[in-house]
């Protein structure tokens, strides 16, 4: 059971609570994220949670088919209230936090399933040469729903290459890769480097906006189910030209480079979904139109 504090509708405080109690990580854990560009596992809810979860996601699959791909697969936290809750959980919020500091915003949270096709892979890559934010302090909280393992695609990372800098990729369009052009590091990457991050549900890891990694297809008998959530602070500026959102999760926001998005009522309010097609047309005709924005993990 989640205790969720909501976010206001106006710029401020979303939550308040006692610093001593923060399960924050440790200076350990945080100076390996910082040396290697990824940390796992994170507990963040129990399986039972996570399976609860699970049941919310399928359901939405089913009802809303058209919300599980392209832009609007990025913001299902501006039309449902699990995803809301989601993004809140305290946890996963306390991690951040020992990793960006007190004021939080989710710039996005995006559904990812792999089928267990043995077919779909993604290749070599960076997030941060698609996104268009303006600096670093970003981190992705990537929650597994089921089970990702060897087996089942989970994401590998090459350790420290976050400080490579940016990469040039090359656009592939090859047959079975996720990402949105077959987008691949220009760079010699070793395969004997890489780490798999293997995640129980209920567990996610972190990794830095520059790190490069990848996955294999899933040969499991199962869909690979994760939930990539992708952390900010106020300032992070989009220098796309466009006017970016997200959702202010924690501390408050005095900067004001993003239009904050509002919680919903309730699943698929048409209130919520207005705002969301709002979202989409804007993300459409910028992100997209260049070929960059959101990609499977």
């Amino acid at each position: 059971m989640f205790v969720i504090a909501d976010a206001p509708l106006t710029r401020g405080p979303v939550t308040s609570y006692d610093p001593a109690m923060l399960r924050s990580l440790s200076s350990e854990r945080v100076a390996r994220y910082h040396r290697d560009g990824f940390l796992h596992p994170v507990l963040a809810m129990t399986a039972d949670d996570a399976a609860r979860q699970r049941t919310h996601l399928e359901a939405a699959q089913r009802s809303h088919p058209e919300l599980m791909r392209g832009v609007a697969a990025q913001k299902l936290h501006v039309v449902t209230t699990w995803m809301a809750d989601i993004i809140r959980t305290p946890a996963i919020l306390d991690a951040v936090e020992s990793l960006l500091g007190p004021n939080l915003l989710v710039w996005s949270s995006t559904l990812f399933v792999k089928k267990p096709d043995g077919k779909s892979f993604v290749s070599w890559h960076q997030d941060g040469n698609y996104w268009g934010l303006g600096n670093d302090e970003i981190t992705t909280a990537w929650l597994a729903i089921s089970p990702a393992t060897a087996e089942s695609g989970c994401m590998r990372m090459i350790p420290g290459s976050h400080k490579w800098g940016a990469t040039a990729h090359m656009e592939t369009f090859a047959d079975d890769n996720l990402l949105s052009r077959g987008q691949v590091m220009q760079r010699d990457i070793s395969e004997d480097a890489a780490v798999d991050l293997a995640l129980k549900p209920g567990e996610f890891s972190l990794h830095h906006v520059n790190v490069a990694h990848a996955s294999e297809p899933n040969r499991s008998t199962d869909s690979r189910i994760g939930i990539a959530i992708r952390y900010v602070t106020p300032a992070v500026k989009q220098n796309l030209e466009f006017r970016d959102s997200a959702t202010l999760v924690r501390g408050a926001d005095a900067i004001g480079n993003f239009e904050l998005e509002t919680r919903p009522d309730r699943d698929f309010h048409p209130d919520a979904m207005a705002n969301l097609a709002k979202i989409v047309a804007r993300r459409e005709a910028t992100m997209y139109r260049a070929g960059s924005g959101e990609i499977q993990n």
